[in-house]
């Protein structure tokens, strides 16, 4: 469904139709990835899995995480820097994650991984990272190049994690999963690809406050992590995480003083799902009655979808277009990213 149903906007990269063919390219990964991978350890040869990433290429590792801590017979560890921990070695499954391949801090991890004598996976659209692991008797899993920006690409990137993990025994049905997460998607789209939209709301009552996203456990934490990345990069603008139940144990003291700049300021967005432990229900009502006193705004999103992948990525969807009118409201080009670019830059010069 294309994003011109919602009228001209300044977007240069095509991040809208990228945004709203996102159940078309989950779809099409994971039809892409097959069945099966060869090449894998067989299971039980793999005693850790770690997934290695950066930015919206690394979320990924987040959203595994999320999912297959509750089930995973082995442990599963995400890294977002260039270092790997002191256990990795040959039986320690590294996965890297990188979308163009060229990801300095992702080489470097996957450069020590093979160092170790760890088997490696590549997924990325080819580059230095998918010719080391092919080098080093690894498995290079490539995605679909043409999608305009890493953090558009999230569902290609993570639908081969899904197979790994699959195939190497941590999440068992995660192809299935996948499919029902498809089936949510393209319902959701379809209520967000028309305005005014659920997001074209949102992000108006958002407007020119600063949010700060809430959820609960590690759904909620890759929920807020997508939702926070999206708003500082589709629409340059910052936004704040916290996640039930810690931020009971220290965030919410330190709204205590300046209720009177912080009601103007911020806007408090709540990420609710179907999998918050039984007493997080009732800290949520708890900790709104105190916030409602020093924020401008409180919304709840309440996800939708049959399992924790298809709520998570239906969370992640609504943020996304959400960050999206945000940028059209403000005037502001979703794609381009200068400042990181200037990151890059400055450190290639260094």
């Amino acid at each position: 469904m294309s994003a011109g149903t919602l009228g001209a906007r300044l977007d240069t990269l095509g991040m809208w139709d990228a945004t709203l063919g996102t159940a078309a390219q989950l779809a099409g990964a994971l039809a892409a990835v097959g069945d099966a991978i060869t090449g894998l350890p067989a299971r039980g040869e793999v005693d850790h899995l770690l997934l290695a990433g950066m930015g919206g290429s690394g979320l990924a590792g987040d959203v595994l995480l999320a999912l297959a801590e509750p089930v995973s017979p082995i442990p599963v560890t995400v890294v977002k820097d260039s270092t790997l921990p002191a256990f990795v070695g040959p039986r320690t499954l590294v996965v890297a994650l990188s979308f163009s391949g060229r990801t300095a801090e992702t080489l470097a991890v996957a450069a020590t991984a093979v160092e170790r004598g760890a088997p490696l996976v590549a997924v990325s659209t080819g580059g230095p990272l998918g010719e080391m692991a092919r080098s080093h008797g690894g498995v290079a899993l490539g995605i679909d190049g043409r999608i305009p920006m890493p953090r558009a690409g999230l569902c290609a990137i993570l639908a081969p994690v899904l197979a790994v993990a699959e195939d190497v025994g941590v999440l068992p049905g995660a192809r299935r999963a996948g499919e029902a997460a498809v089936t949510q998607l393209r319902a959701r789209t379809v209520e967000l690809a028309h305005a005014p939209s659920p997001a074209t709301f949102l992000a108006r009552r958002i407007g020119r406050t600063w949010p700060i996203f809430y959820s609960a456990g590690r759904l909620g934490s890759a929920a807020v992590t997508r939702w926070k990345n999206q708003v500082n990069e589709n629409a340059k603008a910052p936004a704040f995480t916290h996640v039930v139940p810690e931020l009971c144990h220290n965030e919410l003291s330190g709204w205590g003083q300046h209720g009177d700049v912080s009601r103007q300021v911020l806007t408090l967005v709540e990420l609710r799902h179907d999998f918050e432990t039984p007493d997080v229900a009732r800290r949520f009502e708890l900790l709104n009655e105190q916030m409602l006193e020093v924020v401008a705004d409180l919304v709840t999103v309440e996800a939708a979808g049959e399992g924790p992948l298809a709520q998570l990525l239906d969370l992640a969807l609504v943020g996304d277009v959400t960050s999206l009118q945000m940028a059209t409201d403000a005037g502001v080009d979703p794609g381009p990213i200068p400042a990181l670019d200037q990151i890059k830059v400055g450190l290639a010069l260094g």
